[in-house]
Parts: structure tokens; C-alpha cells; sequence
């Protein structure tokens, strides 16, 4: 499936690597997480969408270099399934590490960039986060230029990053997780929320999974009435894209040199 994000300066060809979708009830009525995480990169980003669960042996998923950029999308599958799917996915997100080509994983996606690179995924200890969220940075970075050093942002996820892997730097905390963003090196980055929802996907979620948090004893009708517009989950989707921009100027300028390079002889 491709997507394409208006617009035509500093065209970046981003990769999204589905490897999940929303609830049913939620994906009839606003879509799914691939063209939600598009609008959130904005104009400058062309979009194509590629579902990593393939069951095919010879799934059609992109090469490190056949984007500018690359985004993993959050799943209701956990990491910890170890699924076949999940080591396919998780030798890719190595590969694209290997290139030095950027990187966003998304809640599943922040868990298997982790998982992949020789962290730790596990049930939170401190049990399932869901809602609007209270994020505390914790370092300055290009992902969180021109925002607070508090601001809130929505999440829903059970398992959280328990070990980080080498190399990686906490970027930011909340509540119940203790590394809710981190990065490895200059271009990879995982979010453990989900900058792409705003606060009717967030409430519909909360009805969606409103049994589940009934049953480990909260209380999902609080949550909804705490969600709200103001979240700034898109302004780092945003600034993910400027952070691409300039890797994707010099593959575009290696490109054009290979290309006449191939011309013939010289």
C-alpha cells in the first residue's frame, strides 16, 4: 500500500513498516496507523507502507536503502511472542542500524528496535499504560525541538523496554515507564507512545481496551475524561522528518553521481 504525503520540497521517501493495526472498531471508522503516522510527518514526506507480518517466505519488504527514512508502527502482538515474522522484521531494523539510514520505532516498533539491537522486551512492572500521558524529557534533542521539557502525549502499551541496549540513551520518562523514548546513535530513535493519535483515537481506545483496564482495577471512564487535544505527539513526527531530510539530500546527491557514473565509459 502506498501513501503520499502532499507537497514537493525536500521530498523524503519514508518506509512504514506496519506491523500491526487498530482495533476493528477503531480501523472502520478513523483507518489504521500508517496513514495517520504520514499526516504527522507532513508535507515533505512521500510514504509507502509495508505490512512486516507477511507470512510469505519471500515477503516483500524493502532494503535499507529504498528509503530516506524508516518508521515502525505499535502492534497489539507483543515482542515477546518471538513470532517468525518478528525475526524477519527485527533483521531489517538491524540492516537499516547497519546503513546508518533514520529510524523511528513506535510503541511495538520503539520495543523491537530495542529487542533487535540486544535490549530486553517484558510485561511493565509497573502495569499497562493508557491515555494521555504526562512525558518528562530528560535530554535536549533534535526529536523534541521547540517543546517543553514536560508535555503530555498518548499511549497504550503492556509491555515496556526493561533493558535498554548498548549504546542507548534514555531521551525521556513517564509514570510508568522509565524509558519512554530513548536513542541509539544519531539516527535511531524509539517512542514508546503514540505521537500519530489524537484524542478521539485515544478515547476510542480506551473503550476498546476499557475491559481490560477494568479488570486490573482502573477505571477507563476517568482515563477518556482526562484525554485531550493538546498532546504534541505530531510536532515529533515532524521534526523526525526534518531530522531525515538532510540524509535524504545526500543519497539523493549519491544517486545522481552514481547515475552518471553508469552512463559508460569512461
Amino acid at each position: 500500500m502506498q501513501s503520499s504525503c502532499p507537497g514537493t520540497r525536500s521530498m523524503i521517501r519514508v518506509a512504514i513498516l506496519t506491523a500491526g493495526e487498530p482495533p476493528r472498531e477503531i480501523r472502520v471508522e478513523r483507518g489504521t496507523f500508517s496513514p495517520w503516522i504520514a499526516l504527522g510527518l507532513g508535507p515533505s514526506a512521500r510514504c509507502t507502507s509495508y505490512d512486516v507480518r507477511a507470512q510469505s517466505t519471500q515477503p516483500r519488504l524493502p532494503g535499507p536503502r529504498d528509503a530516506d527514512a524508516f518508521v515502525m508502527t505499535g502492534s497489539s502482538a507483543s515482542v515477546t511472542e518471538r513470532a517468525p515474522w518478528m525475526f524477519r522484521a527485527e533483521e531489517l531494523l538491524r540492516r537499516i542500524v547497519a546503513a546508518r539510514v533514520p529510524l523511528l520505532g513506535i510503541c511495538f516498533g520503539h520495543q523491537m528496535i530495542a529487542q533487535a539491537l540486544g535490549g530486553l522486551v517484558e510485561r511493565n512492572p509497573r502495569g499497562r499504560e493508557i491515555g494521555t500521558v504526562r512525558l518528562q524529557r530528560l535530554a535536549d534533542d533534535p526529536l523534541f525541538a521547540g517543546l517543553p521539557r514536560v508535555f503530555d502525549v498518548n499511549a497504550t502499551h503492556v509491555d515496556a523496554v526493561t533493558r535498554l541496549p548498548p549504546g542507548a540513551e534514555v531521551l525521556a520518562t513517564t509514570a510508568l515507564d522509565r524509558a519512554a523514548s530513548f536513542r541509539v546513535g544519531a539516527r535511531v530513535i524509539g517512542v514508546q507512545f503514540h505521537p500519530e493519535f489524537d484524542a478521539d483515537v485515544m478515547r476510542r481506545y480506551l473503550v476498546a481496551r476499557g475491559h481490560l483496564v477494568r479488570q486490573e482495577g482502573g477505571d477507563p471512564d476517568a482515563l477518556r475524561a482526562k484525554v485531550h487535544g493538546g498532546t504534541r505527539g505530531r510536532d515529533l513526527l515532524r521534526n523526525f522528518a526534518r531530522m531525515a531530510a538532510p540524509h535524504a539530500q545526500t543519497t539523493s546527491k549519491i544517486h545522481r553521481l552514481d547515475t552518471r557514473c553508469r552512463c559508460g565509459p569512461v
